[in-house]
């Protein structure tokens, strides 16, 4: 009797794991697929422009100092959209929050494509990456609502996804430029936003309004934080940490491929290289996060980070074509700090609360000082016709990010400093 109820029990248990593995295949598909193009979309927008920068500035009148103007965009939509989300949530659901997000990129990049003038430029390139800013900040929780058994393989892959969107565009963009026109270039991307809309529509369909009921994979109700993020030394060290990445990686995005082409390479060369750039922050992405979880205090890997930056910058300074891909391979390690920082976020607290906490305090700060880097780096360059000044202002922020890691990376939690 005993021998047949044990039987049973291993019966059902194992039915339950197979119904588990069909819904990943099965039930969850089409979230999957609207998970995995709305990761394709979160940066294509970025590195779409950068390598046309000059070309579109000649054609519709804006000058140099501009384009840094242009580099400030993403980060400040980026922060802007992190104090946002959350209120259209709470409205909407993440699903709907979602669709609208990639509707409203997807709408930016068009018509950007289409106007003349700088200001509309500047306008919808804005409404462009608030659409992807929302979505930065809502797929995390979508994955965790849909994919709790398998976290880290649907992270991975949404990881890699926002990897390949950041490559793909550098690479392309000059060639079909030289072929169609900036215009095409550019506007080609916003087809990759609506059909992002796209899977997300079908799954409101299937959910018939549950989606703005169900509260899985959001904070719950009454489990506020303990404490404030904002008095511990932790979330300050976090924020540096993360803050001075973005404001290096966004200002070299942006200015990299004009660097390269005053040294005298051509417009599709620099392109290639803020790919290749990109491309090396998939290998971060990858190897970063473990590193972290693996070692008590990963500072020293953060000091090889900074050295990776020095060198690249000394480099790109004295003898930028002597050995670009070298250069461009190294500016690439530096901001193995980014994933470090997201890492660090669960790995130096205790609960989701301090978790959520902390990851706002981090990102909202992070982006909020790193968008003046791409406009200051061209106003350094303007004011001195030179690069010797830009490169120093990117130095003085690798120093920042170093104090801000020494703070981070030291093996202790938020919870345990929030309240001093």
């Amino acid at each position: 009797m005993t021998a047949t109820l044990e039987q049973t029990t291993t019966r059902l248990a194992s039915d339950q794991v197979e119904q588990r593995r069909r819904a990943l295949t099965e039930g969850r598909l089409l979230v999957l697929a609207a998970i995995v193009v709305s990761a394709l979309t979160l940066r294509v927008a970025v590195t779409a422009f950068s390598p046309l920068a000059e070309r579109i500035g000649a054609d519709i009148g804006y000058s140099t100092a501009a384009i840094g103007v242009f580099g400030m965009i993403p980060t400040a939509m980026f922060a802007v959209s992190g104090l946002l989300t959350p209120i259209s949530v709470r409205r909407l659901g993440l699903e709907r929050t979602a669709m609208v997000a990639m509707l409203t990129a997807g709408l930016g990049m068009l018509i950007r494509a289409t106007i003349g003038s700088t200001v509309a430029m500047f306008v919808f390139s804005a409404l462009a990456l608030a659409g992807m800013g929302i979505g930065n900040v809502v797929i995390p929780p979508l994955v965790k609502r849909y994919f709790p058994d398998r976290l880290a393989v649907v992270s991975s892959l949404y990881i890699t996804m926002v990897q390949l969107g950041t490559v793909v565009p550098a690479l392309i963009a000059v060639p079909v430029a030289e072929a169609h026109g900036w215009r095409i270039s550019l506007g080609l991307w916003a087809v990759l936003g609506f059909a992002a809309a796209l899977p997300w529509i079908g799954v409101l369909r299937d959910r018939r309004g549950r989606d703005v009921r169900d509260s899985t994979g959001l904070p719950a109700a009454g489990q506020e934080p303990k404490g404030k993020a904002w008095r511990s030394p932790v979330a300050w060290g976090m924020a540096g940490m993360f803050g001075m990445t973005s404001l290096t990686t966004y200002s070299m995005f942006t200015w990299l491929p004009k660097i390269l082409g005053e040294a005298g390479a051509s417009a599709a060369f620099g392109g290639t290289m803020v790919g290749l750039f990109a491309l090396v922050g998939l290998v971060s992405a990858f190897t970063a996060p473990t590193i972290v979880a693996r070692f008590r205090n990963p500072f020293p890997f953060v000091v090889g980070c900074a050295l990776f930056f020095f060198i690249a910058f000394s480099g790109l300074l004295i003898a930028p074509m002597s050995a670009p891909v070298l250069w461009v391979v190294l500016l690439g390690l530096g901001p193995s700090t980014f994933p470090m920082a997201l890492t660090l976020i669960n790995l130096r607290t205790r609960t989701p609360q301090g978790s959520a906490s902390l990851s706002g305090f981090t990102q909202g700060v992070g982006y909020a000082v790193a968008c003046v880097g791409p406009l200051l780096f061209g106003m350094l360059h303007t004011a001195t016709d030179g690069w010797l000044a830009p490169f120093a202002m990117l130095s003085v922020a690798v120093l920042v990010l170093l104090t801000g890691a020494w703070q981070a990376c030291k093996p202790r939690m938020l919870e345990d400093t929030w309240n001093h």
